[in-house]
């Protein structure tokens, strides 16, 4: 802002006209106010540079599914698997490695992950179709599986390709995508050494998974306070890797029926969510209250059946929840003020700080 003994000052001095300060304090006062700086708390996500980069997805996902169709065509299911996952090699080392596009990255990361997972499959003998895609993955929460050898072996491979994919292109979902093979690597060995797991022995396994997933991510936040590097983005996809396995787990472990609820589990549920929730807030991701907001909406509804209200169950509870999360939403910053003020410093001096908000 210029002051206006500044352009006082400047008339006086013969430095500019009576008319040229008129004008400059009419273009000072109309003038459209400065953005504020990127918060660190904010949780910025590098996900989209321009629309190329949609433009180079849509590109991407028709030659990828031509690709896959004429090698299924022509050899079968397994090659065709392996054929798109040596072109999404390929054409990261263009869009990836030389252009660096952040959603076209992402995308070939995925497929690349998902076609070596589904190809090795079949290749160790899972059978023909999509093997991580429509079966087991949909299955891995319920450790469900009646091949648990070739489950582990494929996603351990898997593991072992993204750890290259990651040295060579350095995206950073690929550690979050290569600590998922890796935890259904782990659920696959426990169903094999352990057929008669119990579900809550179960839901342990998937619940000591996402709290080490969970670890990993803080260690990658805690590097990275002021998330200016690429360990927060490391960090983003790993904790919404970890979240769906801590919240699942966990609800799983307390409700052994979660498709009918009764107003005691329904309250246990809500508590959970609560505490979770304190716990985003405290680290400042989201994840983990997107991963809880499904259970609390099937817990609110039951207990608003339970009050007598089954007519309007639906509508109450999305109003419910949508003014919960906005909210949390409009109030994440003083919200996140009070708590660091009141939990030790030595829990939260490598957390991002919150700013001042207008």
């Amino acid at each position: 802002m210029i002051a206006s003994e500044v352009l006082t000052k400047g008339v006086e001095q013969g430095i500019i006209t009576a008319e040229q300060a008129e004008r400059l304090g009419a273009l000072d006062s109309v003038r459209e106010p400065l953005e504020l700086p990127a918060s660190p708390d904010d949780e910025q996500l590098r996900f989209i540079s321009g629309f190329s980069d949609i433009f180079v997805t849509i590109g991407l996902a028709m030659f990828l599914g031509a690709i896959a169709y004429f090698a299924n065509r022509s050899i079968n299911v397994a090659w065709m698997w392996a054929s798109v996952a040596v072109t999404a090699w390929l054409l990261a080392e263009f869009f990836t490695r030389r252009r660096r596009m952040a959603l076209p990255s992402i995308v070939l990361l995925i497929l690349f992950a998902m076609a070596v997972f589904t190809g090795a499959g079949i290749f160790l003998g899972a059978g023909t179709g999509l093997y991580v895609g429509t079966v087991t993955f949909l299955n891995v929460f319920g450790i469900n599986t009646n091949q648990p050898t070739i489950l582990a072996a494929a996603a351990l491979l898997t593991v072992l390709l993204t750890a290259v994919h990651y040295w060579r292109f350095r995206v950073p979902i690929t550690v979050a995508a290569g600590c998922g093979a890796l935890t259904i690597a782990v659920i696959g060995l426990a169903s094999g050494f352990a057929p008669q797991l119990t579900p809550a022995g179960d839901s342990l396994v998937i619940l000591i998974c996402g709290l080490a997933i969970f670890t990993l991510a803080m260690r990658f936040d805690m590097a990275d306070p002021e998330r200016l590097t690429r360990r927060t983005d490391i960090a983003f996809w790993l904790h919404l890797l970890a979240a769906p396995l801590i919240v699942h787990s966990l609800i799983r472990g307390l409700v052994a029926n979660t498709s009918k609820l009764d107003p005691t589990a329904a309250v246990a549920i809500m508590a959970v969510f609560l505490a979770l929730s304190f716990i985003a807030v405290l680290i400042d991701r989201r994840a983990m209250l997107v991963s809880g907001l499904s259970y609390a909406g099937y817990a609110f509804a039951t207990l608003i059946r339970e009050a007598g209200f089954s007519d309007m169950t639906t509508p109450a509870t999305v109003l419910a929840l949508g003014a919960f999360v906005l909210l949390l939403s409009a109030g994440w910053h003083p919200l996140r003020t009070a708590i660091l003020g009141v939990t030790p410093s030595a829990l939260t001096r490598n957390l991002p700080k919150t700013s001042p908000q207008t």
